[in-house]
């Protein structure tokens, strides 16, 4: 991923943080020239005084957002609320100023929570009154029972650009819905993963805690290479916080994100800048006769490039049991939960896997010391979010802690900054009984082949091999061999070695490859569990 394009934003973020677009008095006259949009009254509006209305929410005791007519909206299920579609004719921004039309997100009953919206016009901001006229609601659903003077707005989506094609046959390009969760589209054109606003708790001794999104202020791009700016108020039971999101539709997409976070509540575990994907099974770890596709993931890896500069991949697990696995790290460059794996075959599925985005984090700024933490869930299925990645702080998180962080977002297909034309870098793990072809296969000894691709391996001189540096937390390994892969890949190297247990716990394992004193790869690291491989071995 070229650097230019970051650096030639970083100058439209300074300036847009300076406050909301001005949108120059277009907006009124722009809303009066639609269906009816209804707004009301306006009021001032600015980032530092949302901060500060979070700050005095978080000093009073929490009010759960509306759950209006929670009979009705549970029935409002996924095939319900598919139905319900939002009329483009009411678009905000349909006809301008912005050049990104934002469409509006029904309640329904994974999203059963009330979330106030607002357009903002410079120093000022209106709420968007809801209606039912909105949104085509088919007679049998049950969004039809709703009671007047509901707010029924959700979330948010939002659309392409109306100066191009016809912004109403395509897909949006970003959304907002359901708890803190938003996502947006990689270079692909694919959605996948997900981000939220903040984790607490996640598969901790604490029952998880999802704060919400209550309302968001949102103010449009007039140019496309503009961003799009939201406002969002968080609250939950232990923490309330005032976001502010620069969203650019790039390549991509790329989100600039601050936030300023108050505590109400001890937290146990602050998840900030936190990921959400699924791993079900790749090409290593899977069950026998599992699914009738080779591979089922969004994303197949967690990327960490610490503030000592050292380039890690660790390949997600579907494990027996919760795994937290944290990386300790001072002043972190970046991480992020990766789909690597391009190839169509490799997953056989018309669903997009091959296409879904990368995300990375890129902290802006010292977040001091804490650690990359990722929780990794058992599933059985591809329905399930069961990986999650996020910062964690050293601070402690108590009750009238205070806290500030400012990142970036990149939705891509890789992870952006990698120096490619130096690293060799992962691009399959795969695992199976250890020994050799024709000889008995001793239990509680499995093989691994890792393989590496690109950076100075495309270089080596004939004959030279790359020198592998292999640790392993317990267990003996044996039967180490590097070799070229025979595809005729200039740099697709491949490592094997035998490691044997005498016990099914895990293992941390780490693996490099250098020349000398010269590092030729980024760091593999890997937790084992061999319990996912039970079935290696004949009853």
């Amino acid at each position: 991923m070229p650097l230019a394009p970051i650096q030639r934003r970083t100058a439209l973020a300074t300036a847009a943080s300076l406050g909301s677009l001005p949108l120059l008095g277009l907006l009124p006259e722009a809303l009066a020239q639609s269906p009816g949009l209804q707004l009301g009254p306006a009021e001032p509006f600015s980032f530092e005084a949302l901060i500060e209305r979070a700050r005095a929410r978080a000093a009073q005791p929490y009010v759960p957002p509306p759950m209006p007519a929670p009979d009705v909206v549970k029935r409002i299920d996924y095939d319900a609320h598919g139905k319900l579609r939002f009329r483009p004719e009411y678009a905000l921004f349909g006809d301008g100023p912005g050049a990104y039309p934002v469409t509006f997100q029904f309640l329904g009953g994974f999203f059963p929570k009330s979330v106030a919206m607002h357009v903002v016009d410079g120093g000022e901001a209106r709420e968007i009154v809801y209606s039912p006229d909105y949104f085509t609601v088919r007679d049998d659903s049950p969004a039809r029972e709703l009671p007047p003077g509901t707010n029924g707005f959700a979330g948010f989506w939002i659309q392409e650009s109306r100066l191009q094609d016809d912004w109403r046959k395509r897909e949006p390009w970003a959304t907002f819905l359901g708890a803190s969760y938003f996502r947006a589209v990689g270079e692909l054109g694919q959605v996948g993963m997900s981000a939220r606003g903040l984790a607490l708790n996640v598969a901790s001794s604490t029952p998880e805690e999802f704060p919400d999104f209550v309302a968001h202020w949102i103010a449009p791009a007039l140019r496309e290479e503009d961003p799009v700016v939201v406002h969002s108020l968080l609250d939950g039971p232990s923490v309330c916080g005032a976001y502010r999101f620069l969203i650019y539709r790039t390549g991509g997409v790329m989100m600039d994100i601050e936030n300023h976070l108050f505590l109400r509540q001890d937290i146990e575990r602050m998840g900030v800048a936190p990921l959400t994907s699924m791993f079900w099974y790749a090409e290593y770890g899977r069950e026998k006769i599992a699914d009738w596709r080779p591979e089922v993931h969004d994303s197949d890896g967690l990327a960490i490039w610490n503030g000592a500069g050292e380039r890690i991949w660790r390949p997600l697990n579907n494990p027996t049991r919760i795994f937290h696995t944290s990386y300790l790290d001072q002043t972190p460059k970046g991480f992020g939960l990766i789909q690597r794996d391009r190839v169509f075959d490799h997953y056989l599925d018309g669903v997009g896997y091959d296409r879904r985005p990368s995300t990375w984090v890129e902290p802006v700024g010292d977040w001091g010391k804490g650690m990359v933490q990722l929780v990794e869930i058992p599933t059985d299925d591809e329905i399930h979010d069961n990986i999650a990645a996020y910062w964690l702080t050293d601070r402690p998180t108590k009750a009238g802690d205070a806290f500030n962080y400012r990142y970036r977002l990149h939705w891509v297909a890789d992870q952006p900054d990698f120096p490619w034309n130096q690293l060799a870098h992962v691009v399959a793990t795969r695992m199976g009984r250890g020994g050799q072809p024709g000889k008995p296969r001793p239990r509680g000894v499995y093989k691994f082949s890792v393989e590496f691709l690109g950076g100075t391996l495309a270089n080596l001189p004939f004959g030279v091999l790359p020198e592998p540096a292999i640790w392993v937390s317990r267990g003996t390994t044996s039967l180490v061999m590097m070799e070229a892969v025979p595809d005729n890949v200039p740099g697709h190297w491949r490592l094997f070695f035998d490691l044997a247990l005498d016990s099914q716990e895990p293992v941390d394992m780490r693996v490099f490859l250098r020349q000398g004193d010269k590092l030729l790869s980024e760091t593999w690291l890997y937790l084992f569990e061999p319990a996912t491989l039970k079935n290696l071995w004949p009853a």
